[in-house]
């Protein structure tokens, strides 16, 4: 795993950053596999909207890939947790930069995909002018948080449960989400797409 972001920050604080929240992190089963995991983890850091950054990422991921025993070709995928409004500079860049014609590139982009049906479709429209669909993969992340997988456990593994909840027995599900931070440097983003955009669930 390589992180890539604008901001700048240490191998060793971003390797600390990516399993600080990590529960019972001091059981020494858990401990191994995050050294393992921490092992092979990287970090670049460069501007969304520059070549000279994707460059230093191709150089690294040329790098990790020369290592590699075999002759299979080297897939690679890009995870864009980031704001919304440098999606489209960003997947230009590293098609430009970081794509392999000799495996599988694919690209996962968290939503929000835009703040309305306008800019949803603009994105759409830039992202497919250099990403086939078949390569692209919009998600809904917090559609695999606890809070809601819990619901549909709780529903479906309950036969008395499930029979009552339905339109007819409920009017609503109210989900209180509390995080124990701020908005940690994300007041930008939040003023542009606004909370309720970023962790509600929708029908993507």
């Amino acid at each position: 795993m390589v992180g890539y972001a604008r901001t700048k920050m240490t191998d060793e604080e971003f390797k600390k950053r990516q399993t600080s929240y990590i529960k019972n992190a001091d059981d020494p089963d858990i401990k191994s596999k995050l050294d393992e995991f921490t092992e092979f983890s990287s970090y670049i850091s460069g501007q969304y909207d520059q070549d000279d950054g994707f460059q230093a990422l191709e150089s690294h991921l040329r790098d990790i890939e020369s290592k590699y025993q075999g002759n299979e070709p080297n897939n690679r995928l890009f995870y864009f947790a980031l704001p919304p409004s440098v999606f489209i500079p960003v997947s230009r860049h590293v098609k430009r930069n970081n794509y392999t014609a000799k495996g599988v590139t694919r690209l996962i982009i968290e939503k929000p995909f835009g703040k309305d049906l306008d800019s949803c479709r603009e994105l759409i429209s830039a992202v497919k002018q250099d990403w086939k669909e078949d390569e692209t993969f919009r998600i809904d992340h917090y559609l695999g948080k606890e809070m809601v997988k819990n619901i549909l456990l709780f529903r479906f593994a309950n036969v008395a449960i499930n029979s009552g909840w339905d339109k007819n027995s409920i009017s609503n599900v109210q989900i209180s989400f509390k995080e124990p931070f701020g908005t940690e440097g994300r007041g930008g983003y939040f003023d542009e797409f606004g909370i309720i955009r970023d962790i509600l669930q929708n029908r993507e």
